[in-house]
């Protein structure tokens, strides 16, 4: 049977990501497939067997045995062209999760694959590479944080898998931690409920994994196109930094941060290069995009020093002024100012996880910031945006998640001297689900950006950003839904901004963006 493009997409009864084949009893692939870090000649292809994503085991219903399974890449939907293929075996001590990376693939160009073992065949799932080193055709690419099951459906997935992007950057808390209940949003309410505990096992972690990859709209956005992801705190617990544990009291960090870690690779498109190794995991890396873009990926949690101040959102904190607290730490520091000086590309993409521009909570003298972020680091932001400054690289633009709202900032060298120099943008993406339903209040915004004039836009409801790239600018459309606490929400760009080749700023666009459903998508009756 032929597989159209619209058969990847979403529809009103669910998502169908490959021929329609029934889905047995038995069958090992209810975890779906994904793929990520497209390079010129290759991509990762993963998927898990887990034929009982959530036993009590962590194992998915897998024997403790190795696994062969076959893969194929095809240059079409129906596999008459299969260019790549091969045997794996899915080990349990790797909870039976496959990252295969198929090479010597042609630049810039779509491929379906898909998988089989003991008689089942997988999802397609659809992917493609990078384009050629020195090419620069157009890319359409959006970017996604903070998912809590507990608090909404993923709904934003789903609206984003309609506009068909050409790249997803998810930008951490993939899952959340908590027991059932352990961290409500205002409301109070649970839209459905987290597995059993408090993730501190790697058994735990397994399962919170497998629970958020049994909802369909997240399986259907990663089998529609490639993903680089790279996570934040939650993945582990909240608020931890480096050694340090987070707002959890309970003992044994040090194991918890490595069972998060393993289950995080576990269930991602990451490649081989980033198998954790103990307590660590290598996480930032630099993947091209033609001449056209840079993604230069930071890692905001393994390297930094516990948060000043006892953390949460402090006034007057002079301790996160000092100027031996580092966040990126200096390998990183050194490995992102290199990258940044010997950049060719016409966009440079920092693809990080918490605020980078100041955020004033305060109204009059004094701030009041969240230490958790950049601001909790300030000696440190100040020399990266040097480094940034000091490279010469081009159209600098940071992209963020983490903080469950939208804002649009200049990023400025003094942030209380609006004159200052300008050292690129940030792109704020709110939370795909997490704080529940979210709200607009256009009072509240407009006392919040004229303490903070660098900040253009702020929107407290959840959603997605979209970017759309060429050589003359990066578009980026705001997504918004008006509620996740249930299902199929319309998605609306409430805010459009240009930043212009060579400009360093933004400018609010008054239009909607043309093409691939930029304005309103209505939801299906």
């Amino acid at each position: 049977m032929q597989l159209s493009r619209r058969n990847l997409l979403i529809g009103a009864a669910g998502l169908a990501v490959a021929p329609r084949i029934p889905r047995r009893h038995g069958d090992p692939f209810t975890l779906g497939v994904a793929s990520g870090d497209p390079t010129p000649d290759g991509v990762v292809l993963w998927t898990r067997l887990a034929p009982r994503p959530l036993a009590e085991d962590g194992h998915g219903g897998m024997p403790s045995r190795d696994t062969e399974v076959e893969w194929q890449l095809a240059e079409d939907e129906r596999f008459t062209s299969v260019v790549r293929s091969g045997t794996v075996t899915a080990r349990p001590s790797w909870a039976h999760s496959v990252h295969v990376e198929p090479a010597g693939l042609q630049p810039g160009r779509e491929y379906f694959y898909r998988f089989r073992t003991g008689g089942y065949l997988s999802p397609t799932g659809r992917t493609r590479t990078a384009p050629a080193p020195g090419t620069a055709p157009g890319l359409m690419f959006a970017t996604v944080s903070c998912s809590n099951y507990e608090q909404g459906y993923f709904t934003g997935y789903r609206r984003l898998g309609e506009q068909q992007p050409d790249l997803v950057v998810h930008l951490g808390d993939y899952i959340y931690e908590y027991a059932p209940g352990g961290y409500k949003a205002a409301s109070g309410a649970i839209v459905r409920p987290h597995t059993e505990g408090h993730c501190q096992t790697l058994t735990d972690y397994r399962r919170r994994h497998a629970q958020y990859k049994t909802d369909a709209d997240l399986r259907a956005l990663h089998a529609l196109a490639p993903w680089i992801a790279v996570n934040d705190d939650h993945e582990v617990e909240n608020n931890w930094a480096g050694s340090h544990a987070g707002t959890s009291d309970r003992p044994g960090f040090a194991e918890r941060k490595r069972a998060g870690y393993r289950a995080y690779y576990e269930h991602m498109p990451l490649r081989r290069a980033s198998t954790p190794r103990g307590s660590r995991i290598q996480l930032y890396r630099r993947l091209g995009w033609g001449s056209l873009a840079t993604f230069h990926v930071l890692d905001t949690r393994q390297f930094r020093a516990d948060q000043p101040c006892d953390d949460g959102i402090r006034l007057d904190c002079d301790e996160r002024l000092a100027t031996g607290r580092v966040l990126a730490g200096p390998d990183q520091r050194r490995w992102l100012a290199a990258g940044l000086r010997s950049s060719t590309a016409r966009w440079n993409l920092l693809a990080q996880q918490i605020f980078m521009a100041q955020h004033d909570y305060h109204l009059g003298p004094g701030k009041e910031v969240l230490v958790d972020t950049w601001d909790g680091y300030a000696a440190e932001r100040d020399r990266v945006l040097g480094d940034v400054v000091a490279s010469g690289a081009r159209n600098p633009v940071v992209l963020t998640g983490d903080i469950h709202a939208h804002y649009a900032s200049d990023l400025l060298t003094n942030f209380d001297d609006p004159d200052s120099r300008r050292a690129g943008v940030e792109l704020v993406t709110t939370s795909i689900t997490s704080d529940g339903d979210g709200y607009d209040d256009p009072a509240g915004r407009a006392v919040e950006l004229a303490e903070n004039p660098h900040i253009a836009y702020a929107d407290q409801r959840r959603g997605y950003v979209v970017c759309r790239l060429s050589a003359q600018r990066l578009r980026a459309d705001f997504h918004t839904l008006p509620y996740v606490s249930r299902r199929n929400a319309p998605s609306t760009v409430t805010a459009s901004f240009t930043v212009e080749d060579g400009a360093h700023r933004l400018t609010r666009s008054a239009t909607p963006a043309p093409g691939r459903q930029a304005a309103a998508v209505a939801a299906p009756h």
